[in-house]
């Protein structure tokens, strides 16, 4: 009983009822109004007939029939017919109120309650419209008609057929609002059952999420309702956007497991170097001058290894952190060629190819962009022969600056290419800390680019970061 069906079903069937309530109640008054209106009409038609007349009450006795005289005063004159109708009573009452004979006639006992209930004869004579009275517990319509001698007859006719009439209209309507009721609820019942139908499908999605099936969303209904439908569009929104947050949140997850296990994978190698060489030296396994010299070079070029995987790391840290970078107009094309120039002192015999001609501008931060040429650079050093031709590029298409660093190396199979951005890999188990590229890809996106590779296997790797122009000046 308190679900929104059921109060919708009480709702609609507590409004019927009133209106069948206020619509009977009319009805009936104006059934009630119309039926003694004939009564009315019929009474003062009779007194109208009978004070016409003029008569008196002498008069009247002289008659030799009772019924001509009947038939004189009473409703339709000659067109009557007949003596009153049974349901009709008439009285000659004199100046105290006492009911008289007329001619061998005397009053019956009907006549006689008629006289006593009409308290003030005068009066009821005088009055414009019929007053209701009571005879041997009877309703009754009564007038009054003062004759020329001063007596006044009383006419009353009975109103029991319109009150059962009024009763029997009363219980038809009734019935017919019972069973337009009952009608109501049960199709109100079905109805809501229906339209509410959406309602149970969210709750079921909702149940299936929380066990855990966040792909479940709710179903659109045959025939939606304007709110329900919109209801429907928004929970579907939220829950897609519940779902891509917890898998995201998972993928993070993830991600930060295999990091701490890569990065202490990382840093436990030149630890454990260092850790040994200490102790070969500790416990003066290393008497040759050479062997500790030896043991001493290693041990710096561990601590530089860790050092620049610790700078790494934490440029990655400060690049998911999303750092306030200092943005300004950076001339790319002075950037690539102090790239390329670094790439000759440190490889004479590898050919370089420079294709940035005059001043690029791009709005960024100088120091990630050269970080970014760095690291794209060292990847070409590392990974491909010496004698692999390299070309550095830069051009400007549509407002934005094409950054392109194309080497002619081995290049990577597909499945190398797809997690070429991932951190700490390393294709082939090269060297590196395997920070490199994602470091370029966490700068680029700080910068709001983008960067992709091409590649093939022998066919070299081509990385391409594309860049807001900056405004000339």
């Amino acid at each position: 009983m308190r679900s929104l069906r059921a109060k919708l079903t009480r709702v609609n069937v507590a409004l019927l009822a009133l209106g069948i309530i206020a619509a009977t109640a009319v009805s009936l008054m104006g059934m009630r109004h119309y039926l003694l209106q004939n009564v009315d009409a019929e009474l003062t038609a009779s007194r109208n007939s009978l004070r016409s007349t003029g008569l008196t009450l002498k008069q009247i006795e002289s008659l030799s029939e009772l019924g001509i005289a009947l038939d004189r005063i009473s409703p339709g004159g000659k067109d009557a017919g007949g003596l009153p109708r049974a349901d009709t009573v008439f009285v000659a009452v004199g100046a105290g109120g006492e009911p008289v004979a007329v001619g061998t006639l005397t009053p019956t006992p009907r006549q006689r309650a008629l006289a006593a209930a009409v308290r003030d004869p005068e009066a009821l004579a005088a009055a414009d419209s019929p007053r209701d009275l009571e005879l041997d517990g009877d309703p009754y319509r009564a007038v009054g008609a003062r004759l020329t001698d001063g007596t006044t007859v009383l006419m009353a006719t009975s109103t029991q057929a319109v009150h059962k009439g009024v009763g029997k209209a009363l219980k038809l309507d009734l019935a017919l609002g019972t069973v337009l009721l009952a009608l109501l609820a049960v199709l109100t019942m079905i109805g809501a059952h229906h339209r509410l139908r959406p309602l149970e499908d969210m709750v079921e999605t909702a149940s299936a999420i929380a066990e855990g099936d966040l792909t479940r969303r709710v179903p659109s209904s045959r025939d939606p309702v304007t709110e329900v439908e919109q209801l429907r569009l928004a929970l579907n929104s939220m829950l897609h956007q519940v779902e891509s947050a917890y898998r995201t949140r998972e993928r993070s997850s993830e991600q930060l497991r295999h990091f701490v296990a890569d990065a202490s994978h990382e840093l436990r190698t030149p630890l454990a170097a260092i850790r040994g060489y200490l102790q070969l030296y500790e416990r003066g396994m290393l008497p040759d001058p050479d062997e500790r010299a030896r043991a001493w070079d290693r041990m710096n070029a561990e601590v530089d290894r860790m050092g620049r995987l610790v700078d790494e790391l934490l440029t990655l840290a400060r690049l998911d952190q999303q750092p306030e970078l200092r943005f300004r107009n950076v001339d790319v094309s002075r950037l690539v060629r102090d790239a390329a120039e670094d790439l000759r002192a440190q490889q004479p015999q590898r050919p370089v190819t420079v294709k940035a001609d005059g001043a690029l501008l791009v709005h960024a931060d100088e120091s990630g962009l050269r970080q970014v040429l760095g690291n794209l650079v060292g990847n070409v050093r590392t990974h491909t022969p010496a004698d692999a031709g390299v070309v550095l590029a830069v051009e400007r298409v549509d407002g934005r600056v094409h950054l392109t660093v194309a080497d002619e190396g081995p290049g990577l199979p597909p499945e190398d290419a797809s997690r070429v951005f991932d951190r700490f890999f390393r294709t082939g188990g090269g060297a590196g800390s395997g920070l490199g590229m994602a470091i370029v890809q966490g700068v680029v996106e700080a910068h709001a680019g983008e960067v992709r590779v091409e590649t093939a296997p022998g066919r070299g790797l081509t990385v391409m970061v594309t860049l807001r122009a900056g405004r000339e000046p």
